[in-house]
């Protein structure tokens, strides 16, 4: 876990995406998918991401993502 400044925003995402999904993300020429955070805040994502976390199922679960007062990705996690 990466130290959260106060500057930093934090998101949440429950994600629940069957295996045929991120299969077809590996085949496309998409570079990054559109998530809803738990806000309800729409935030495009880098798939590679998302990529750690993909098995045999998909991808499911809850998740963190913390971004710097840059807008950049410090990290992407799953929480549970």
């Amino acid at each position: 876990m990466r130290i959260v400044n106060p500057t930093d925003k934090t998101y949440f995402f429950t994600l629940s995406i069957p295996y045929s999904h991120c299969q077809a993300l590996y085949q496309s020429a998409w570079q990054s998918v559109v998530l809803i955070a738990e806000s309800g805040l729409r935030i495009q994502v880098p798939f590679v991401r998302l990529r750690p976390f993909i098995d045999s199922r998909g991808i499911h679960g809850r998740f963190r993502m913390i971004i710097s007062a840059e807008r950049k990705i410090k990290s992407f996690e799953r929480v549970r």
